[in-house]
Formats: C-alpha cells, sequence, structure tokens
C-alpha cells in the first residue's frame, strides 16, 4: 500500500494567520488543530481552519514542499490559497 503524504495551511477565523504544516494523517491533523488537542503556533492564534492541502509522494517531498511554503511571503501562500480555495472555505469538512 502506497503511503501519502500532505502539506497544508491553517488559518483563523478572521484569516489573519497562516500556518503551515505536513502530516501522514491529514484528517487526523486537521481534527488536532479545530479542536486544539495539540499545543503551538495553531493553537495559540486559533488557526483552526483548513484552507489548503496537497498531496505529495514521500515524508522528504512533504518536509521540503513545508520548508518551501514557509519561507514564502504571506502574499505568495495567499495566493497559493486561492489557486485552490479562492473563498478560504473550511475543507476540513470535506476530507
Amino acid at each position: 500500500m502506497e503511503e501519502k503524504y500532505f502539506v497544508y495551511i491553517t488559518t483563523n477565523k478572521y484569516n489573519q494567520v497562516l500556518y503551515t504544516g505536513s502530516t501522514k494523517n491529514l484528517i487526523r491533523r486537521a481534527t488536532e488543530h479545530k479542536y486544539h488537542l495539540s499545543q503551538g503556533f495553531s493553537s495559540w492564534y486559533n488557526a483552526t481552519k483548513l484552507v489548503y492541502f496537497e498531496e505529495v509522494p514521500t515524508l522528504e517531498a512533504a518536509l521540503k514542499r513545508e520548508k518551501q511554503i514557509k519561507s514564502w511571503s504571506r502574499v505568495k501562500k495567499l495566493k497559493l490559497i486561492w489557486s485552490k480555495n479562492l473563498l478560504m472555505k473550511d475543507l476540513s469538512s470535506i476530507l
């Protein structure tokens, strides 16, 4: 069975913050963000809304892509999100 990895971006209710992460289990990780089940940046800033994700083939690819996106400006991250989710709706409901 082929493993899947994901790179994702969450934000808060007012789209003020952007948190980029990677995971092997996107459903579990989105739930952790939504219900503050793990401490850290996303919990402190209430970044509970999953607004972007992409599938990548390996852990190494996920970590590389996460690092790449984190290095981008806010505007570039927003353009990436808007390319798939113009209204910045919470995508966790489609998982």
